[in-house]
């Protein structure tokens, strides 16, 4: 059997400029919204032709960032709190023996522009740049089975951090949503009442100011007890 060299067909154009803050797992932030922009050799209308049909997508990815990152057959799901460890394949983490993941997003539209053809898409789990592999429909009657059982995530997590914004933090929040055409008050209560702080840093309360890249600026926060306080969005190069 002869190797298939893989190639991208598309690259993510996504809010979320670095690892740390994006949601483990997609559909959870549905207010994190990008875009899937296909390569000039694959954008042609046929290609596309029934998929607007469908209300969401498979997109399979490459962890581009990790890519480099050596591998072990065992590895610690922030779900467990970072103190257990299960087999690479009972997991999603990012580290595996060719980093490949997939993806479900809301297909928000579809644009045939100049420079080639577009997926709007929401509920994105996916750091900018991201290379695509592949596109695939999503199809109810058979992706969702009711009958599954989750492993050692049967559920989605549990949100227990309430988020508040600073006053500075609350006009910010406006004119970023003007300039970006999203709810970005939205998206950050989204993305940290899940508290993407290090799993061994959440049982416990802590002084330490955090920091997120999310489109052109830096979020800054910190956590109260189960709360979360935005103190302010700075301009990125400030």
């Amino acid at each position: 059997m002869s190797d298939v060299l893989m190639k991208p067909v598309a690259y993510v154009h996504s809010c979320y400029r670095e690892k740390f803050g994006i949601p483990r797992q997609p559909g959870l932030v549905t207010e994190a919204r990008g875009e899937v922009r296909l390569l000039p050799e694959f954008s042609q209308p046929d290609i596309v032709r029934g998929l607007a049909s469908f209300s969401h997508i498979w997109l399979v990815f490459q962890f581009h960032a990790t890519a480099n990152v050596s591998w072990k057959p065992t590895v610690r799901p922030p779900r467990l709190g970072g103190n257990q460890r299960l087999g690479v394949f009972a997991t999603r983490s990012m580290f595996r023996p060719n980093p490949l993941g997939l993806s479900v997003v809301r297909l928000e539209a579809i644009q045939h522009t100049v420079s080639g053809i577009v997926l709007f898409v929401s509920g994105l789990d996916l750091l900018d740049g991201t290379p695509v592999l592949d596109i695939k429909p999503y199809l109810p009657y058979v992706d969702h089975v009711q009958t599954a059982s989750g492993g050692f995530a049967p559920e989605s997590p549990e949100q227990l951090r309430s988020v508040e914004f600073s006053v500075l933090a609350e006009k910010q929040c406006i004119l970023k949503s003007a300039r970006w055409s999203v709810d970005v008050r939205l998206l950050l209560i989204q993305i940290l009442q899940q508290d993407p702080r290090p799993a061994y840093r959440q049982a416990q309360e802590d002084d330490h100011q955090y920091g997120m890249r999310l489109y052109d600026f830096d979020v800054r926060w910190v956590c109260q007890a189960d709360t979360v306080m935005v103190l302010e969005l700075v301009n990125q190069g400030d």
